[in-house]
């Protein structure tokens, strides 16, 4: 017992000494630590990152507030190759502060990185059995850099001096870049890579560390799915034998086709498939859509896929069909594809499969392509062109009279003796039953019309009146 009581005393004590020690200046003073809070700067004009005295290397001292301002970007959504980065960084001081420089640095990469699994030694068990290591494998890296800006926003000391002095308040320090003409690719973050853009702010103080503060960048590559090679229709058809050894119980048949192969987030995808169930068991349609990622390094590829959406239809019994005229999957909020990065790849597919009970499904992969531009309708481009077409043709009205004269009888054009020498000898009816062998329906009457009126160049019924109407021309 007195041990255990001097223990927990000397536990104690030194639990109270380094308190002290982490709590109270040289002087035995506590220190109280600065105030972080960024209040009086603004946060709704964008994006807003900001570092205080004790969230980085170099804390304390004037500095109360270190914030970047990124304008416009919520409203924007996102960057695009070419497109002006602009905003501020806010400095908040509590008193003067001696600079040697404060510079921007936007920079984007790719980046892959993984372990491989440790590889089995061939001999190094018992009775010359292959084991497997202990430890991780041979580490795989690449990188690809696609942005990689600086600026300095404080202007050079004066001649003889080292460095500048700001006086106490707040101080903002507007900046504008621009984002190269290339293309970019979209920001990304998967399972063993990601691409990421930021831009950060660093503050260098003469005698002490540098602080810093960044925030990230949303840039995104558009796609158009209304481009030609996405409007294509794809359609995939696939069989297989469901049994076991040599007992076999029949075929089940599969196909499917998509009206087009580039869509958008938050767009229903419609299914048409048929499904045939010879086989003597209850099978069940579905249809999922699966992300699949590629990273590439050093000459190898790690790959992960994931599903994303699915969709369940009915059991269909044996010897039965079933038809899907339309069923729709949803695409959830998922980043668009990524094709044109050379160490990471996000690709999509659509799966339309059949779970047999007892077998290997089978199963049929759609390509896809999400996209950010979605795709026009055909209904809308229809109703455009109809609107146009009626305002081309609207200058035909202006040539038609109001009241347009009634066309002259026929009886008053053609004599009797033109319409009887016109009119053909026809033969006596016909037995229809005997002579035909299939229903009179089957056969369509010939239709004789009276020949048209002679052409004459003088009016055979002129009128007292010449009337003219106007006829205007648009040219």
């Amino acid at each position: 017992n007195s041990r255990a009581r001097s223990w927990r005393v000397a536990n104690e004590e030194r639990a109270g000494a380094g308190l002290s020690a982490a709590g109270a200046g040289g002087d035995g003073r506590v220190l109280k630590q600065p105030s972080t809070a960024t209040a009086g700067f603004p946060r709704s004009r964008g994006a807003m990152a900001a570092a205080g005295p004790g969230l980085g290397p170099g804390a304390g001292g004037p500095v109360k507030t270190l914030a970047l301002v990124l304008e416009d970007e919520a409203r924007r959504g996102g960057y695009c190759s070419g497109d002006t980065v602009s905003g501020q960084v806010l400095l908040e001081l509590a008193g003067p502060l001696p600079l040697r420089g404060l510079r921007l640095e936007a920079a984007g990469r790719a980046r892959v990185a993984w372990s491989e699994s440790s590889g089995a030694v061939p001999g190094a068990g018992t009775w010359g059995v292959a084991v497997r290591t202990p430890g991780p494998g041979p580490r795989r890296e690449a990188e690809v850099r696609y942005l990689d800006i600086r600026q300095s926003l404080l202007r050079d000391p004066p001649e003889g001096e080292e460095s500048l002095v700001l006086l106490d308040g707040r101080h903002e320090f507007p900046f504008s870049f621009q984002l190269p003409q290339e293309p970019l690719v979209t920001s990304f973050t998967g399972k063993y890579g990601s691409i990421q853009y930021y831009v950060k702010a660093i503050l260098e103080r003469p005698a002490a560390p540098d602080q810093s503060v960044q925030t990230e960048l949303q840039v995104i590559s558009h796609i158009d799915v209304s481009s030609p090679a996405l409007l294509t229709p794809v359609l995939r058809s696939q069989e297989k034998m469901v049994g076991c050894w040599f007992f076999t119980s029949g075929p089940v048949s599969l196909s499917a086709k998509i009206e087009r192969k580039g869509y958008c987030n938050g767009e229903a995808i419609p299914i048409y498939a048929e499904i045939e169930n010879c086989s003597s068991r209850l099978i069940v349609p579905k249809a999922a859509i699966f992300q699949t990622q590629t990273y590439l390094a050093s000459g190898k590829t790690k790959t992960f896929r994931q599903m994303v959406a699915n969709v369940r239809g009915n059991h269909i019994a044996s010897g039965s069909t079933d038809t899907w005229n339309g069923k729709t999957l949803k695409i959830p909020p998922v980043s668009p594809s990524i094709l044109d990065c050379c160490i990471i790849r996000v690709e999509y597919s659509l799966a339309v499969y059949i779970h047999i009970p007892g077998a290997k499904k089978l199963m049929i992969e759609m390509p896809l392509v999400i996209g950010t531009i979605p795709c026009i309708g055909f209904s809308s481009r229809n109703s455009s062109i109809t609107s146009q077409f009626s305002m081309d043709m609207s200058w035909l009205a202006l040539t038609m009279p109001e009241h347009p004269e009634a066309p002259p009888n026929y009886a008053d054009v053609v004599s009797e003796e033109e319409f009887s020498r016109h009119v053909p000898a026809y033969p006596p009816p016909i037995d229809c039953e005997e002579q035909l062998c299939c229903p009179v329906f089957a056969y369509i009457q010939e239709f004789r019309f009276q020949p048209p009126p002679l052409y004459s160049e003088i009016d055979p019924h002129p009128t007292d009146v010449e009337e003219i109407q106007p006829v205007s021309f648009m040219l």
